[in-house]
């Protein structure tokens, strides 16, 4: 393995269950996060924790990071104390939160201002993809870069592409929440009105898997929703911010996202509801309040 020392930092929901996929791999895996629990999670799994990012990084290949927003990942790649600051010149730094494209391509120039490689490479599947180690991870950056990292990819993920310049692999991954986002909404829709005329909704969503309107999300997320089960997988928080990602960069590129909108709204409406920290299946209550049919 060219790239056999990786500090991954940020072990939430999602990095943990990844940093624990690249130790079972072979890989040194250094953990740093926020809250001391994750990292000794890691630690009791195989890999090492550290206390610092600047020791995190500081003999690493690779540096992976993912953190909830666009303002979070600048202050942990370029402040003072940062990735950028400590990790030594020729290191791969690995994006993989989500965060506005606009911010992965600042954040790219000044990592190679530093001599370092920087790709972004936001994922999508859900803690269950992560824990499976069947994540789609969108990569923006230099060919030779990714070809570097690909052996990682391969653990953490089935779909692994290059998608274009820094930037891109935020762009689609707007686009994977856009997508996302429409599909629990009309799956939510689907259950209320399956409900309301008395059809037993898990051989409802088994034929409709069967046919054109069977996805993964109805896959993964059908049965959690027929049971009022949020725990989160990816929360309503997250999503919401996601998909103001979305509407801003529709904006600044004069692109009319109608459908999208809607749906940001919902899940805006859920968020400041207070249910931010419910998986963004949670969709699901909004369509019952406003059915008449809360439970």
């Amino acid at each position: 393995m060219a790239l056999q020392k990786i500090a991954f930092i940020g072990l939430g929901i999602m990095g943990l269950p990844m940093a624990r996929n690249l130790v079972r791999a072979g890989y040194t895996v250094t953990g740093h996060n926020r809250s001391r629990g994750k990292v000794e999670a890691l630690v009791a799994d195989g890999g090492n924790g550290a206390d610092t990012v600047a020791e995190a990084v500081a003999d690493a290949d690779a540096v992976i990071t993912m953190v909830p927003d666009s303002p979070d990942v600048e202050a942990l790649l370029a402040d003072e104390d940062g990735v950028f600051a400590h990790a030594r010149p020729g290191t791969l730094v690995i994006d993989m939160s989500t965060i506005r494209p606009d911010v992965a391509r600042a954040l790219a120039h000044q990592g190679q201002e530093k001599g370092l490689r920087v790709l972004d490479a936001p994922v999508s599947g859900g803690e269950a993809g992560a824990v499976e180690g069947a994540l789609s991870i969108m990569v923006g950056g230099e060919q030779a870069d990714f070809d570097a990292v690909r052996p990682l990819f391969d653990v953490l993920g089935r779909t692994p592409v290059l998608v274009g310049p820094h930037g891109a692999g935020q762009t689609v991954k707007a686009a994977n929440q856009l997508v996302v986002a429409g599909h629990l909404q009309l799956l939510a829709e689907a259950l209320v009105f399956l409900e309301a005329h008395g059809v037993e909704t898990e051989a409802g969503l088994e034929v409709l898997g069967g046919g054109l309107a069977g996805s993964t999300v109805l896959q993964r997320k059908g049965a959690a929703m027929r049971e009022r089960d949020f725990q989160p997988g990816f929360r309503v928080a997250l999503h919401d911010k996601d998909l103001r990602i979305v509407t801003d960069s529709a904006r600044t590129s004069g692109v009319t996202v109608p459908l999208g909108a809607q749906v940001a709204q919902l899940i805006g409406s859920l968020n400041r509801q207070g249910h931010g920290d419910l998986d963004h299946s949670a969709l699901l209550k909004l369509v019952e309040e406003l059915s008449g049919r809360k439970a």
